[in-house]
């Protein structure tokens, strides 16, 4: 190797040394200001509720500062968005789920970035399954029960579940599918007045996250026929999948986890996810995540990239044969 005129291999190799050194220093500050952890949905729903029990384990434990911004509209789609075009410097995430990187690639025609492109996965947090529920005073005592009654009275029966091609829409679309059935269908702008009709028996059937009904169901005031994961959901031992309730492998669930813009640093990256899983394993944050109905996940950036990647064919396949698009 040829040197500048008058420089020494000492000279360069004190360089170099220097250079790691501070490099290594760099890496090893982050982060050196607050994070911003972005929730494209309203505070107080479920994903606002994940991120603020794993951001306030990473404020207790390691004294980081994480300032959770909430950026509802569209879907999630402007606060994941708000994401994808911020600095990859490791000062700004977002939380995203099924519905903003698996479902509205195919339900926007129109969306403003690229789940697979625009981002730097972390890590996946947890994932929760749909809940088929009736009121208490309703004669459906199982899921098929209402497959029965639809299949004698088709379109009759009513079902009800917040917004257009959310994952509890599309849940549905998969099961009446699965199940060669037609159900009425209700669509609600949110959850508080759905659950006034199904307890009060006007809507037959209620279609949301574990972490929307459980309370119910708790309180006796709903009924919870079947859950739309491949296991049994850990708040409701007593509540069949649809898988046993006779259709095979059937699996929908919503995910939930941690995204930094694309071109983020693979150190950074890798802090993050083994932040975020040491949080996970937490105890007193993995027993709140179960007891509103979650399964903790964790795992590397890579799995959690080979699971969106996965999941947005599949979900594109299940939005095209519901019909269900937003412009």
């Amino acid at each position: 190797m040829r040197f500048p005129h008058g420089t020494t291999r000492r000279a360069i190799l004190a360089l170099a040394l220097a250079v790691t050194g501070t490099t290594a220093f760099s890496q090893a500050a982050y982060p050196t200001k607050p994070i911003r952890l972005v929730v494209p949905f309203p505070p107080g729903g479920g994903t606002d509720l994940i991120a603020r029990t794993v951001a306030q384990k990473l404020t207790d434990s390691l004294k980081w500062t994480i300032v959770i911004d909430n950026r509802p509209g569209a879907g999630g789609n402007i606060g994941v968005d708000t994401v994808a075009k911020s600095a990859p410097d490791g000062y700004t995430l977002v939380i995203g789920q099924t519905s903003n990187l698996a479902v509205n690639p195919t339900l926007y025609p129109k969306l403003p970035y690229d789940p697979v492109k625009d981002f730097a996965p972390v890590v996946v947090l947890s994932s929760s399954p749909i809940v088929i529920a009736v009121a208490t005073q309703s004669p459906f005592k199982t899921f098929a029960d209402v497959v029965a009654a639809a299949k004698k009275k088709p379109k009759t029966i009513t079902l009800g579940y917040s917004g257009n091609g959310t994952v509890a829409h599309l849940s549905s679309e998969l099961a009446q599918k699965t199940a060669g059935i037609e159900l009425q269908h209700i669509p609600y702008k949110g959850a508080a007045q759905a659950m006034t009709d199904v307890m009060s028996g006007q809507v037959d059937l209620y279609m949301s996250s574990v972490p929307t009904l459980l309370g119910h169901v708790r309180d006796q005031k709903l009924r919870a026929l079947a859950v739309t994961s491949i296991k049994r959901s850990g708040e409701l031992p007593d509540t069949p999948t649809l898988a046993e309730s006779g259709y095979k492998d059937f699996d929908a669930v919503t995910w939930f986890g941690i995204l930094a813009p694309a071109g983020t640093p693979a150190d950074v990256v890798r802090t993050l996810n083994t932040e975020f899983n040491k949080a996970l394993r937490d105890p007193t944050v993995a027993a709140k995540l179960r007891s509103d109905g979650g399964d903790v996940i964790g795992g590397t950036p890579e799995q959690f990239s080979a699971l969106i990647k996965s999941e947005i064919p599949r979900w594109g396949r299940i939005v095209k044969d519901s019909g269900a698009t937003i412009d």
